[in-house]
């Protein structure tokens, strides 16, 4: 028979330097998961994505155990690496701060296509470019 499932938690940390601290600690102390345990395994899974932030769903079960799935970083991160920015424009209309080009807008749609609503390479691309647009961020051929 299944485990019985008493709730999930989604939550951003660090890839590979996550700590109990907040929004981690607080988050698994309420559903009663070892906080320890959690982090350190975390922090095994993602040891190859050095601070930058990944997604994670946790699933609790009564027995006060969890599995978690890490998902793919944001591409707003990936994206800012690439153009190696800290952050994007306030203007995007307006103050275009850098600009990456197709084969790295290509390379990020492969690398998150499992985590967005695209079911070919190109559409996934597509998505990318308008979340590079949205930061300010041109596109180069």
């Amino acid at each position: 028979m299944a485990k019985q499932i008493t709730g999930t938690i989604k939550l951003q940390a660090a890839g590979g330097k996550a700590t109990p601290a907040p929004p981690i600690g607080p988050a698994l102390g309420a559903q009663n998961v070892n906080i320890g345990q959690f982090v350190s395994q975390f922090n095994e899974r993602t040891r190859d994505f050095n601070g930058m932030p990944i997604p994670v769903v946790i699933t609790v079960y009564a027995d006060n155990t969890f599995d978690f799935i890490c998902k793919s970083p944001p591409a707003s991160a990936l994206l800012k690496e690439a153009a190696q920015i800290a952050s994007g424009s306030g203007e995007p209309n307006k103050i275009k701060v850098a600009s990456v080009t197709m084969d790295q807008i290509r390379s990020i749609a492969e690398q998150k296509i499992a985590d967005l609503n695209a079911t070919d390479i190109d559409a996934a691309s597509r998505i990318i470019i308008g979340t590079a647009k949205s930061m300010g961020l041109t596109v180069e051929n």
